[in-house]
């Protein structure tokens, strides 16, 4: 069964949070809120807890996922980024959107496009995530907590606990927090393009 941890939205509990990254360090893999809509994570390498995802979201090799940071100096060791791109995202950053990009030797190759070499990285706005992020101390890796078949990410914690009990190790809950996933934006093939409109203002980027 899932662990339950309720957390304040704007002054999460110190000892709540240093629980579930234990958690995260041990190779469990959690449901915790973001700035977009509930996401599930994992330790960076932690194959299990990427085939987890895989298999709660029914999702394909060709998938990509996210590495959430907590800023650009952690986004900076696993992505490749020119002058441009770096200004493009520095101005829509933190905020709900996704950024595919070259990685960098640094990314575990199962967490890469096959043919691309591509990963996904973001840095998000929610405090509650930046408190996880800064006492992990690296990327967590993450995907939208999208069933398949659902027209939209479930919303409240008590309901993923419900629902996924028994495929997720722990729910971290800080109430509400949108239905919309976050806007992606691929520059990994030169020009940029529009991948999932979400969350994120696109306007930028047309």
């Amino acid at each position: 069964m899932a662990k339950y941890f309720d957390v304040h939205p704007e002054n999460p509990q110190r000892r709540t949070i240093d629980s579930v990254v234990d958690m995260i360090r041990g190779g469990k893999l959690v449901a915790y809120p973001t700035d977009s809509c509930f996401a599930l994570g994992c330790q960076l390498g932690n194959r299990d807890g990427i085939n987890r995802i895989r298999s709660i979201r029914n999702l394909d090799d060709r998938h990509h996922f996210t590495l959430v940071c907590q800023n650009f100096a952690q986004l900076g060791r696993f992505v490749q980024i020119d002058n441009d791109v770096f200004r493009a995202i520095k101005a829509s950053t933190p905020g709900s959107y996704t950024f595919i990009l070259p990685a960098t030797s640094e990314v575990p190759r199962q967490l890469l496009h096959p043919k691309k070499k591509t990963v996904g990285v973001r840095i998000p706005d929610h405090v509650v995530t930046q408190a996880l992020l800064a006492e992990l101390g690296e990327p967590l890796l993450s995907s939208t907590l999208l069933l398949p078949d659902e027209p939209e990410p479930m919303t409240q914690g008590w309901e993923i606990k419900e629902r996924l009990d028994h495929e997720v190790d722990a729910v971290l809950d800080s109430g509400d927090c949108g239905t919309e996933p976050t806007t992606v934006i691929d520059f990994s093939g030169g020009d940029v393009e529009i991948v999932r409109r979400g969350a994120g203002d696109v306007s930028r980027f047309e």
